[in-house]
């Protein structure tokens, strides 16, 4: 009996379709001259997709693929995906909560450490032959107020470490007020920005959150505040971060996310008080290893019959 066929958009994580090997065919878009050329050559017999949320999959490309029957998103996000259009047709979708919200938290908790105690600059002027300078006072962060914006699996795990590591206050912003957290919520990230000495991003995105963080929110956050992003690049206004961080209108950002990803702005490489990451927060071999553990389980299911191990919520 031959095996659905699966096409996998998304060529950063070929580890995770090791074990969903024996369920499934499998075609990597990038090995078949990239994702439209993918599409266009194997659209007939394609009954599931692999994406995530930055890649996503539109209604229009879901069209041209008259059995699919799965749509399977790596990881916690799927917010570019026509969720919508999917279900209007019936496809299934599973996504992976939890595989990689550890490894998230900690790689956000090293960059807010990284730009803080600005440890880029500074390994950057050793590798040049310098050493301290006289006004090298990088702060401190323990006992600090920690602003976080979101609060799902990943934004608590930051603000847990925080807490207990670094002794920080924590308070949030989120669309509703989460009664099961003792940290103080904030119906407003102005408020929150103005309130905290370092503001984390760690919401989704969409419509709703699309340049959330705005000139207005960085001078809240102040000269001696710090960004740190971790949820999507278009959470924040690129040109008005580059100018808070170029007129020292906050002290430092901390980007794993970009709006043009995998492109950078060429203004924000020129500045010393950004650090960057190639929006890899949430890769380790143990999130790897999960995110391969649970598509498989839920490829598994949704061919064998069986209700999906994590479907998305409606």
């Amino acid at each position: 009996m031959t095996k659905p066929l699966l096409l996998n958009l998304v060529h950063e994580s070929p580890r995770a379709l090791l074990p969903s090997e024996g369920i499934c065919d499998i075609v990597h878009a990038h090995e078949h001259g990239g994702r439209e050329a993918a599409i266009a050559a194997f659209a007939p017999h394609i009954q599931a997709v692999v994406t995530h949320g930055v890649h996503g999959l539109s209604a229009a490309e879901m069209e041209l693929m008259p059995r699919l029957s799965i749509l399977a998103c790596i990881g916690a996000g799927f917010d570019n995906v026509d969720l919508a259009a999917a279900r209007a047709r019936g496809i299934a979708l599973s996504y992976g909560p939890d595989t990689n919200a550890a490894t998230t938290a900690d790689h956000a908790v090293a960059l807010l450490l990284g730009i803080v105690r600005n440890l880029g600059a500074l390994d950057r002027r050793m590798r040049l032959g310098g050493w301290k300078h006289p006004s090298d006072e990088p702060p401190a962060l323990s006992g600090k107020r920690l602003g976080l914006a979101g609060v799902g699996r990943i934004g608590q795990g930051i603000g847990q470490r925080c807490e207990a590591g670094f002794g920080m206050e924590v308070a949030y912003f989120s669309r509703r007020r989460r009664p099961e957290l003792a940290w103080t919520h904030m119906g407003e990230l102005a408020a929150l920005a103005a309130w905290c000495d370092f503001l984390v991003l760690a919401l989704p995105g969409d419509a709703d959150t699309h340049h959330i963080v705005n000139s207005a929110v960085l001078k809240a956050l102040g000269p001696a505040g710090y960004l740190v992003n971790i949820g999507r690049g278009a959470l924040v206004d690129t040109q008005a971060l580059t100018v808070a961080l170029r007129e020292h209108q906050i002290a430092g950002a901390a980007l794993d996310v970009f709006e043009d990803e995998p492109r950078v702005s060429a203004q924000l490489l020129l500045l010393d008080n950004v650090l960057l990451s190639p929006h890899l927060a949430g890769r380790s071999p143990e999130a790897q290893a999960a995110m391969a553990r649970l598509l498989a389980q839920n490829l598994a299911a949704h061919f064998g019959g069986r209700p999906l191990s994590t479907p998305i919520p409606a």
